[in-house]
């Protein structure tokens, strides 16, 4: 991890840790982190320039912890603050683009196109967190949205399948087998 990614990371918990205190919501160990492991992971798999993945992965839900906007745009929102943070630790304006363009594009249901390597590793790494993190899955549909039993079922049945035909077919093939094993096991479908 380069020193600013180290730096960037920092901020992110101070961010989520303020976040967790207000709402209960833990951003960091429910979900960022996730993407972060599965980012790096893919970028060193594919070829993609690290440290531009790990970043992107790191401020790429930034906007939400920072309450900063309106939930639907926080790829946008969070696209302006990592310029902010990116730019007062003088990291160069070439990379930043990169960055950039992974947190604009990493939101699947945008269908905005990813043009490089590195916004196809963040936005797949968006998708397979939540492969890793069902409760949290679940606590939004029964805990926050207050579904019935069936209704909830449905609903995360419904949101993994989207999640996951929203993934690159390189890295859909390569979560296939866990796809079906966790689709087998919570929603009975073989």
């Amino acid at each position: 991890m380069s020193d600013v990614t180290e730096k960037i990371k920092q901020e992110l918990l101070i961010r989520c840790e303020k976040s967790k205190e207000k709402d209960g919501y833990d951003f960091w160990n429910e979900h960022i982190k996730y993407v972060v492991e599965n980012a790096v992971k893919l970028a060193k798999e594919y070829g993609a320039d690290v440290e531009i993945v790990e970043l992107g992965a790191l401020l790429h839900d930034i906007a939400m912890p920072s309450e900063y906007g309106e939930r639907d745009e926080h790829h946008i929102y969070g696209a302006k603050i990592a310029e902010d943070l990116l730019t007062k630790l003088n990291y160069p304006k070439d990379r930043i683009e990169k960055v950039k363009n992974c947190v604009l594009n990493h939101r699947g249901s945008t269908n905005t196109p990813r043009n490089t390597i590195e916004e196809q590793c963040v936005a797949d790494a968006d998708v397979i967190a939540h492969f890793d993190c069902i409760p949290t899955l679940f606590s939004l549909v029964y805990k926050k949205m207050n579904l019935s039993i069936t209704d909830g079922k449905e609903y995360a049945k419904r949101k993994l399948e989207k999640d996951y035909n929203k993934l690159s077919p390189r890295t859909k093939e390569k979560l296939k087998e866990r796809y079906n094993k966790i689709m087998e096991v919570l929603f009975l479908i073989k």
